[in-house]
This record gives structure tokens, sequence and C-alpha cells, in this order.
């Protein structure tokens, strides 16, 4: 399972990938996040493509194995955290 921080920085930063469209409010952070507190609002209920798992068995289990996968996210998020703020880039 990945290990997630809850650090919001993805979900703050949505304009990185084209899945993620729909769930952007305009300026790149997700609508359901709780910027204030970094936490997803309907976290229990979060589309399938927020979890990491299930984007991975649903778009690229045919196309990388689930390694390379996690190592990929754990890449981009402490790129995103490498930035030292929480602003969207």
């Amino acid at each position: 399972m990945f290990q997630c921080d809850c650090c919001g920085l993805c979900c703050m930063n949505l304009k990185m990938s084209e899945l993620y469209s729909d769930l952007d409010r305009g300026d790149g952070i997700c609508r359901y996040l709780d910027v204030a507190s970094k936490l997803c609002t309907i976290y229990r209920n979060r589309p399938d493509k927020c979890n990491v798992d299930k984007t991975y068995e649903k778009f690229y289990k045919d196309k990388i194995t689930l390694e390379e996968y996690y190592k990929l996210n754990y890449e981009v998020c402490n790129r995103l955290k490498s930035k030292g703020d929480n602003k969207c880039i």
C-alpha cells in the first residue's frame, strides 16, 4: 500500500496531470481540499483516481510494475516537497 503523509501537495498541484482536471477548482487546487488542514473533505468517498493503489489497478497495471509506479509517485511527492512551499507549480 502506498504510504501517503497527507501533506496535500498533490491536491494543490492538479495542473500537473490532465487526469485530475475535473477536480480542479480553476487554480490547480482540488475543489475538495481543505487548504487550511491540507486534508480531503471527501476522503472516505474520494474518486478512485485519488487513491494511488486504485489508480494503479485501473490505469497502469498493464503498463508498469506496482513497485515502479510507487517509485514514480514518491519521486513526484518528493519533488513537490523540495519546492519548499505549498503553492501550485
